[in-house]
């Protein structure tokens, strides 16, 4: 009798499970669906038009600026995040009392709405240091929002290391910044990948806080010699820009270029798609490398 409801309830669970990963599998083949279906149409060359004017709506500015920002908010927020995991795992001692309140810190952080990082970075890199609506505002914006969340991932990759590794290293002589940058890091590339890899695809996917601080403009940053290398190169990102996403909201509100609004989710759909299959790629490549090594 206890062997009937044993197998009775392993058979529910069983197809609970079942039918639980064919839901998630159908939602999303549903959604990445018809994105496609109502998107791939609208996929006309006056989309990817270089300059951007109200009759052909293209995208191709926008695109750029999230390159752009994508790039910057990495540079940004990268070895802050990587650096802070590295110290509260390899360094601190443990049970320390400001490792848990730097953690909880990082937690509620994580929780905050991407419309309160906007407010934020308004009042203080637009408006405390004059800043204006810019790029490089909305990549600090961004930055703030997604360091966090490296932070946390790769702590827990690093953790992910067996401690045999370090008690091997230590034993052959190795210092701790050896023993972390030659032997902990490589080991943990996996993870810290798939954290900066959410990272991309909420700033890819990032709209309330930048309408705030990067502002709507679908211009391309233009780059000028005048004869002072830093000064050039970062006077241009002080100018206001447009992502994708920031493209694609203000297509759908206007109401006059709704499909558009449908092409530009494709494209943003397919560079999610190619960032996470070349991660994936690299993530593999380190892997084996480390494992060969």
């Amino acid at each position: 009798m206890k062997r009937m409801k044993k197998d009775t309830l392993s058979l529910i669970l069983r197809a609970a499970v079942t039918l639980s990963a064919i839901m998630t599998a159908g939602v999303v083949i549903l959604l990445v669906g018809y994105i496609l279906i109502k998107g791939i149409p609208c996929l006309t060359p006056d989309l990817f038009a270089w300059k951007y004017t109200s009759e052909n709506g293209s995208l191709m500015s926008s695109l750029i600026n999230t390159v752009i920002m994508i790039i910057l908010a990495l540079i940004i927020a990268g070895p802050i995040g990587i650096f802070s995991a590295i110290y509260l795992v390899e360094y601190a001692k443990r049970g320390n009392k400001v490792v848990g309140v730097v953690r909880m810190t990082a937690e509620m952080l994580s929780g905050i709405p991407s419309i309160v990082y906007g407010l934020f970075g308004y009042l203080f890199f637009v408006k405390a240091l004059g800043w204006s609506y810019s790029i490089m505002a909305g990549a600090f914006t961004l930055a703030i929002m997604v360091l966090p969340l490296i932070m946390r991932t790769t702590e827990e990759a690093l953790k992910a290391v067996p401690d045999s590794y370090r008690e091997g290293s230590f034993g052959l002589g190795a210092g701790r910044l050896r023993t972390v940058f030659r032997i902990i890091l490589p080991s943990a590339v996996p993870g810290i990948l798939a954290g900066i890899i959410l990272a991309i695809g909420r700033i890819v996917g990032e709209t309330a806080a930048l309408i705030y601080t990067a502002g709507t403009v679908a211009e391309v940053p233009v780059w000028k010699w005048t004869g002072h290398p830093l000064r050039d190169l970062i006077a241009p990102l002080f100018s206001s820009g447009s992502t994708l996403s920031v493209h694609m909201y203000r297509m759908s509100s206007e109401g006059l270029h709704i499909n558009t609004a449908y092409g530009t989710a494709v494209v943003l759909l397919v560079i999610v798609i190619v960032i996470n299959a070349l991660s994936s790629f690299v993530a593999k490549k380190l892997s084996k490398a480390d494992g060969g090594q």
